[in-house]
């Protein structure tokens, strides 16, 4: 019988682990349009401070105890003991948080400004109890090498949140319209707005954590005071060192409460920014699979006499695709503004602002490979850590004069400097011989051709598109012949 080669295994099941989290990030896209044409944009902007909450929290009540399981269930051969431990770690943890919010819901609520909507305070709790115990279940699967099993119930997840918000959005309003008074009222608002998106979220976490019931059941509980110190001592600064990560993505949501120009709704802003980077996420969904692709055959390379020399050059490729995104984005986002509210359009000014920024985030994660690759990974704690100071201080001096634009280029300088930072470390540390005049080359020649369009008359569909389509040709084809790309040799 042949022996499996270990690497192709491992890419093939990164490939099946992956798709749940683009799947997961397409159906998260799609959502926008129901979102941003059914409610105002106060009550998104809501929504998006709440989400925020839970993403922050949730690296929080997790504890950094998925990777402390990977770590002791291989070292004490005892796994079963491992994912009891950090089973009861999460629940007990969570579950005190679920608790207190049922009996302070109304204090918090009151606290927020939202005291019409206590029960969404349990909402959220009760979000991030869910997904605390099913992160360690789903982490579980990992560790069985059950890459097919996980992304089954990763599916269904997130396609009970899409059934649920279909029903929500489209259904309901019109039960409620024939039964006024309806018991459903008791957990939604009578009319769409933020608690629909809560309550949908809600609902796929419960259809989430039953279909682990026999999973669950498999898993004896049994607390183990000693094996449980050393996971914390482990798991904790991992916890640690993914909150400057999490709170550089997520913490301007929330600055907005307190930043917002004075005399504007700051939920409105918020709404406003949230809508337009979703539309920025279509180049986070190339990213993310882009690095599903290339972790793997990063480590599969590392070692061999041309390594440094490849990485390098996928460097060249992922920029130039890159910035095609950003063009193709860019050139038609008059068509593409159509995928979200009216009310929502004028946020659109930040796209460019947030495309270049996850851009550079692209990049950065090729650039991160130095310390991936040389076992050099508490350095990321230092690189993410000099991010978030700079979106603390962009959104804190700018945001009262530039509102959500303040928060666009807050993600902008702070990737910029991440960047900046892990480049100097990966030239003394881990020297990858980037090409990058070539890389900039890219990015200003897609920067000039959009900047053209800018300059130039916009009336006329015809001549406007035609112009904009023969800029990208132009781009794709400085980018053939800058690598040598014969179109005629390419393997379709």
């Amino acid at each position: 019988m042949k022996s499996t080669n270990p690497l192709r295994k491992l890419a093939g099941e990164t490939a099946i682990y992956g798709f749940s989290t683009i799947f997961a990030r397409f159906i998260n896209f799609v959502f926008v349009p129901i979102y941003t044409y059914t409610l105002s944009t106060q009550s998104y902007g809501v929504a998006a401070e709440f989400l925020a909450y839970i993403a922050i929290l949730q690296v929080l009540f997790t504890m950094g105890l998925e990777t402390g399981c990977f770590r002791y269930a291989n070292k004490t051969g005892n796994p079963q003991t491992v994912f009891s431990n950090a089973l009861l770690t999460t629940a007990v943890a969570s579950g005190l948080f679920f608790l207190f919010t049922i009996l302070y819901n109304q204090s918090i609520a009151q606290m927020l400004g939202y005291e019409e909507y206590g029960l969404v305070i349990i909402y959220v709790s009760a979000i991030l109890m869910i997904d605390s115990v099913t992160a360690i279940l789903f982490a579980r699967l990992r560790f069985l090498n059950r890459p097919v099993k996980f992304t089954v119930f990763k599916s269904i997840k997130i396609l009970g949140e899409t059934i649920f918000n279909l029903l929500l959005f489209f259904v309901v309003p019109s039960y409620l319209l024939e039964n006024p008074g309806s018991f459903v009222t008791v957990f939604i608002s009578e009319t769409p707005d933020f608690t629909y998106i809560l309550f949908a979220i809600l609902l796929s976490g419960i259809v989430s954590l039953v279909v682990f019931i026999p999973d669950m059941v498999k898993v004896k509980l049994k607390f183990t005071p000693a094996l449980w110190k050393e996971m914390m001592k482990y798991s904790l600064p991992i916890m640690i060192a993914g909150l400057p990560g999490i709170l550089n993505d997520f913490i301007d949501r929330p600055l907005f409460r307190f930043f917002t120009p004075q005399g504007q709704s700051w939920e409105s802003n918020l709404g406003i920014f949230q809508a337009g980077v979703k539309i920025s996420m279509l180049m986070m969904l190339f990213i993310q699979m882009f690095r599903f692709a290339a972790e793997p055959f990063f480590f599969s390379r590392e070692g061999k006499n041309d390594s440094k020399q490849l990485y390098a050059k996928v460097m060249e490729h992922f920029t130039a695709f890159g910035m095609l995104i950003f063009l193709g984005i860019m050139f038609y986002l008059d068509i593409l503004q159509y995928l979200i509210g009216k009310d929502f359009r004028e946020g659109l000014s930040i796209v460019p602002v947030m495309l270049f920024s996850y851009l550079l985030l692209g990049i950065s994660f090729n650039v991160s490979m130095w310390y991936k690759l040389s076992g050099k990974t508490n350095y990321a704690i230092i690189i993410t850590a000099c991010g978030l100071p700079v979106t603390l201080a962009i959104n804190i001096l700018l945001m009262p004069l530039f509102s959500y634009h303040a928060a666009a280029w807050g993600h902008l300088l702070s990737y910029l400097t991440m960047l900046a930072v892990s480049i100097y470390l990966g030239n003394k540390h881990y020297p990858i011989p980037y090409n990058w005049k070539r890389v900039i080359q890219y990015m200003a020649t897609g920067l000039i051709f959009y900047a053209i369009t800018l300059l130039l008359p916009q009336d006329g569909p015809i001549l406007k598109y035609s112009v904009r389509t023969a800029l990208v040709l132009a781009y794709i084809y400085i980018y053939l012949k800058t690598e040598k790309i014969s179109i005629w040799k390419l393997k379709l």
